[in-house]
């Protein structure tokens, strides 16, 4: 029995499985309950599609039946090009039609009301998919995917081409179709029907687009109020990323270090609690505010409370970010260029304005880009700080989860939203395109870079130094405050407040989990490892496909595997609720959707990582493989990603902190079930336990502090090293070999 035989074999297990043996719709509570093994299989809750036909009058799942019976029907045909057409047409026919008929039928009947005109009216509608529903999509997939391989297409390759059906499919479900259903759901009613008054009332709304700011009659509208934060907020991170890339890299400044400590704190400290520890220093009671109305008595006000407070906590989050995308590109620059310019008679400041900033856009550019995104997508802090001055991210949480209770505002704010970084993002590609910033190239260059003016050094540094106390305080005050009853109020030293959100007590039945965020706390911890390797094997899967495979339209699958890095957060959660809330999938409530969206939103990073790490290694490695016989799949696993272990820590890291550390699109997902450290402090900051909010805060900084370290240990460090055997006499030169060798621990 070839291959194709046995692939083919292995498909058509799976469809037998899923249409007859498998739960063809969602069970209640849950497949992992086993409480429907008792009813299966003559149940129509748990019942497999195939007997749905007559338990539930499933006639619409006729189709499938068909289908499957043509496939087994081909298993007889011998393999080639004329299988291969037939095989590619029952998986596209299988897919399309479960897609179709899962978006028609809901719990009711027909979803669009055009379908029972045509095919008269339902007696009984249909649950959510199931397991048995899923894994039939996947068989039809790999129909497709072998067909196509029978056909001779990517050189007849039936792992790769398996592997992009199933990424297409992915993106499509959980990225395309989510946008699909917000732009639907900014044309519904509140029951669902089709309306497009509703939108046409929400986005000519006065509260989105008044400039009545201008005129001194009133506020700006809460698109302009966002715009304007994301603009500074971008143009200002960028500014203070650029002083600290030159500080470190063009300057003697003795605390670097120090520099790189602050570019991690950021990344790996909940949004929301430089807020706090802002409140905790110039708030109304703050340090500060209360320390000046001691010496002076002049009442601070509240000044936090609004856009310069959520701007100054927005500078903390985002500088350290856009200071590490400068500071590769500082690095990157040959100090060649700069060599030359000074060998022309320029000095100092002409050869940084005229060489060295040019080559600075596509960093500058990326910078800014990531700062006003970030600002854009940013809700913690707004929530915190905005007080009455809200932004677009709070204005659509509490369009769906306050008084308002309006999904169809939700979804046109979301829009707006996504309509503003879509512009940055295709604005900030426009203005590189074309442009070529190559400075190293193949040849030796043992250059040094170029001092910086006098006078520029000593405004950086000066700028530099000044922000770095600046954050050292902020993060004093959240230490401190978390050890203290009230800071600024009573400062008497406690463990009340770790004692509150993590005490143990020892019972009958051993230890008892008795804080109040240890159920947040573990269920953070369990999605947040589920999540981080799915992340890294998604992207870096990805990565092989766009690198080292050549297929129609990869330039678009790469456009909307990245698309995620630029859909804010909070248009995520809405798209998501609106999305999966309703048949054919329906996870709202559920830890799989939380697992979904943190994969998927944090996909880009180790799609762009496993892309910059697989563009170093030679393709001959691939084809030497190939060539002794491997195929596509044991390449991968058994040369490529062995030497991409810089790029999978980095995946599983930064997977692992964001789905902590992330807030605007969880808010709107989590439930009483399955709460995430960020939603549940949030709550605790809104009922005024600043303290135990900061506490928490602190123990989960200290948790992904150890678990990126485990990261690493357990995925090793990848080593090139060279070897000198000396077989020769001493007089003779030696033979060098140069040896891959990976590092794994102990």
């Amino acid at each position: 029995m070839d291959s194709r035989a046995r692939r083919l074999d292995g498909a058509l297990t799976l469809a037998f499985v899923a249409f007859a043996l498998l739960p063809w719709y969602g069970i209640e509570g849950g497949l992992w309950s086993l409480r429907w093994l008792g009813a299966w299989p003559l149940s129509p809750d748990a019942a497999p599609g195939l007997l749905q036909i007559g338990l539930r009058s499933a006639l619409w799942l006729v189709p499938l039946a068909a289908l499957l019976a043509a496939a087994v029907a081909l298993r007889f045909v011998p393999p080639g090009e004329r299988r291969g057409r037939w095989l590619t047409a029952v998986g596209g026919i299988g897919l399309a039609f479960l897609v179709s008929e899962g978006l028609a039928i809901g719990y009711g009947g027909w979803n669009w009301s055009g379908w029972e005109s045509l095919f008269g009216a339902l007696d009984d509608g249909q649950p959510p998919f199931g397991l048995g529903a899923f894994a039939l999509a996947l068989a039809f997939l790999l129909f497709l995917s072998f067909g196509l391989a029978e056909r001779g297409r990517l050189r007849g390759d039936a792992f790769v081409l398996s592997a992009i059906a199933l990424v297409v499919a992915l993106v499509t479900a959980f990225v395309l179709y989510p946008l699909a259903s917000l732009f639907a759901g900014a044309f519904q009613a509140i029951d669902g029907s089709f309306d497009a008054t509703s939108f046409l009332a929400n986005i000519q709304d006065p509260s989105i687009w008044s400039l009545a700011c201008l005129t001194g009659a009133g506020s700006c509208g809460l698109a302009w109020r966002t715009v304007t934060l994301a603009i500074c907020t971008g143009l200002g991170t960028t500014i203070l990323g650029l002083a600290f890339a030159l500080v470190a890299t063009r300057t003697a400044f003795p605390f670097k270090r120090l520099l790189r400590l602050l570019t991690i704190l950021p990344i790996i400290t909940p949004p929301f609690v430089i807020g706090l520890a802002l409140i905790l220093l110039f708030g109304r009671s703050g340090v500060v505010t209360q320390g000046i109305l001691t010496l002076t008595g002049l009442d601070g006000g509240r000044w936090l409370y609004g856009l310069p407070g959520i701007w100054i906590a927005q500078m903390l989050s985002f500088t350290p970010i856009a200071f590490m995308v400068l500071i590769g590109v500082m690095e990157g620059i040959s100090p060649a260029m700069e060599e030359a310019a000074q060998t022309m008679r320029a000095n100092r400041w002409r050869t940084f304005w005229t060489v060295t900033f040019p080559l600075m856009r596509p960093g500058l550019a990326n910078a800014f880009l990531v700062g006003f995104i970030e600002s854009m997508a940013d809700f913690g802090n707004p929530l915190v700080l905005g007080g009455s001055h809200g932004v677009l991210s709070t204005e659509i949480f509490f369009a769906v989860v306050g008084a308002q209770n309006d999904p169809a505002r939700a979804a046109v704010l979301a829009l707006v939203l996504l309509g503003f970084t879509l512009s940055a993002f295709f604005l900030q590609r426009l203005w590189l395109r074309g442009r070529s910033y190559t400075t190293v190239t193949g040849k030796g260059d043992s250059g040094r870079h170029a001092p910086l003016d006098r006078r520029l050094r000593a405004v950086v540094v000066t700028v530099v130094s000044v922000w770095v106390l600046f954050t050292l305080t902020v993060y004093a005050m959240i230490i401190a405050g978390s050890f203290v009853r009230t800071l600024g109020l009573d400062n008497t030293l406690t463990l009340d407040h770790y004692a509150k959100a993590f005490s143990v007590s020892a019972g009958d039945a051993g230890l008892l989990w008795t804080g109040v965020a240890w159920d947040s706390f573990w269920t953070t911890m369990e999605i947040a490892l589920i999540a981080a390797p799915l992340t890294a094997l998604v992207g870096l899967l990805s990565a092989y496909l766009l690198v080292r495979q050549h297929f129609a339209g990869r330039e678009a699958l790469e456009f909307v595997l990245m698309l995620s890095f630029a859909i804010p957060g909070t248009v995520i959660g809405v798209s998501y609720v609106l999305a999966f809330n309703l048949p054919p999938i329906e996870m709202t409530g559920t830890a799989l959707i939380l697992v979904i969206c943190f994969v998927f939103r944090n996909m880009p990073v180790g799609v762009r990582g496993g892309i910059a790490a697989m563009s170093q290694l030679d393709r001959s490695l691939d084809e030497a493989s190939l060539t002794l016989g491997a195929n596509s799949f044991t390449t991968l696993r058994r040369v490529v990603l062995p030497l991409l272990k810089p790029a999978i820590v980095a995946a599983l890291v930064y997977s692992f902190v964001r789905s902590i550390t992330s807030i605007s699109a969880v808010i709107f997902l989590v439930s009483a079930q399955y709460n995430m450290a960020t939603s549940y402090i949030v709550g605790l900051t809104e009922n005024g336990e600043y303290g135990v909010a900061i506490a928490y805060s602190t123990v989960l900084i200290v948790v992904m502090i150890c678990v990126i370290a485990l990261f690493q240990l357990a995925v090793g460090k990848r080593t090139l090293r060279r070897e000198t055997r000396n077989a020769a006499p001493a007089a003779a030169a030696p033979t060098t070999a140069a040896t891959l060798s990976q590092e794994t621990p102990a």
